[in-house]
């Protein structure tokens, strides 16, 4: 294939020399990485389930390349074309919420997922990164004679998000969403009064979670209690320890069998026992990377819609992982919350992709009327 020069006017060469391809290598590593991890953790899942040895390694391997296509396709939307997927995105998933609630199936005693044409979709992961450009296109800034209360709307659009997902119930989700949203009026020039209210408002919330959902008050109570056990984060610590600095070696690790998610929620496990702490810390650093440099882009941006969007694109991405990572070495309560790009599950690896496409949209140098 020729080299594309800087006066390719193609929409592949304009893509080209405007994309981060920092970022865009950094997420492909991440990929690679949690197809490597979902080939060491998942078959013995799939043996206890009754399921062929390679199930989930053959679907992940699937879904893998047409997420990685969608992120690439929608990093190359113009700024106009990303608010509208966002709008079509947000108005389909809050509709696939109201029909998970209302007549979802519950799994592990929360209805947080929905079949069509017989795939299960969770609906609320591909709400966080509509919802989070829909509240920049909201609160950024317009001309006088084309001012809405964006403010207003947004407020009325979170709260029939929360109510859904804790009527589902989904209390991290709802955390995640909060947080993002939160951060992003902070960003849009909420005063310190209000940022210090809702940070009461927030623990309030907590505290009324933790008496209204037993499985919130189980997990808390026992991350509280030093006598307490977790059979998976016990094996999770062991597999840690099993692992060292540089790990059992691929493929050769034994406690990963006995981690009931170690495909999904537990995955970092499964890293730490067969590559070690060295290779555990580069995965920590590849995540580190993708936020701050997207921070440092954000802080040379001069549109409001597109810092506002990729703050809370990258608030999202970045907090998910640290919830996930915390969950997982007993630094906060467990939660069933995926790894970005590393864990099992077809809906968080689209989502997120979506949600990445967009940022790499959103962060392309732009000359011109776009800018």
């Amino acid at each position: 294939m020729p080299a594309l020069s800087r006066t390719d006017n193609s929409v592949v060469g304009r893509w080209w020399w405007t994309v981060d391809k920092w970022t865009l290598l950094a997420l492909f590593m991440l990929a690679v990485a949690g197809m490597m991890m979902t080939m060491a953790a998942s078959p013995p899942v799939a043996y206890r389930l009754g399921l062929d040895p390679q199930y989930f390694v053959v679907r992940h391997a699937m879904l893998l390349p047409f997420a990685l296509i969608v992120m690439i396709a929608i990093s190359t939307m113009s700024l106009k074309t990303v608010r509208r997927l966002a709008l079509a995105m947000f108005v389909v998933s809050l509709g696939l919420m109201v029909l998970t609630v209302t007549s979802g199936e519950a799994v592990k005693g929360a209805s947080r997922w929905t079949y069509i044409l017989g795939f299960s979709i969770q609906p609320s992961e591909f709400l966080k990164p509509a919802f989070a450009v829909m509240t920049a296109w909201l609160l950024a800034p317009r001309p006088a004679n084309r001012e809405i209360p964006g403010a207003a709307i947004c407020t009325l659009i979170f709260t029939v998000i929360v109510g859904l997902l804790l009527a589902q119930p989904d209390v991290g989700q709802a955390g995640v969403v909060t947080a993002v949203w939160l951060s992003q009026w902070f960003l849009a020039g909420l005063s310190i009064a209000w940022i210090g209210g809702s940070a009461v408002m927030g623990g309030l919330s907590l505290m009324a979670a933790y008496f209204v959902f037993p499985h919130v008050a189980l997990r808390i109570d026992r991350f509280m209690d030093p006598n307490a056990s977790s059979y998976q984060i016990e094996r999770a610590m062991q597999a840690f320890l099993a692992g060292g600095y540089t790990g059992e070696g691929p493929g050769e690790g034994i406690i990963k069998a006995s981690i009931p998610d170690a495909h999904s929620d537990f995955v970092l496990a499964v890293a730490g026992e067969e590559y070690g702490l060295i290779m555990t810390l580069a995965i920590v650093g590849i995540f580190a990377f993708i936020v701050l440099r997207g921070f440092a882009r954000l802080f040379k941006e001069h549109n409001a819609f597109v810092t506002l969007a990729g703050f809370g694109l990258l608030v999202q991405f970045g907090l998910q992982a640290a919830i996930n990572m915390g969950s997982t070495l007993n630094l906060i309560p467990t939660k069933g919350m995926t790894l970005p790009f590393m864990s099992y599950g077809g809906s968080s690896l689209l989502a997120m992709s979506i949600g990445m496409g967009m940022l790499l949209a959103l962060t392309r140098r732009r000359v011109g009327e776009e800018e």
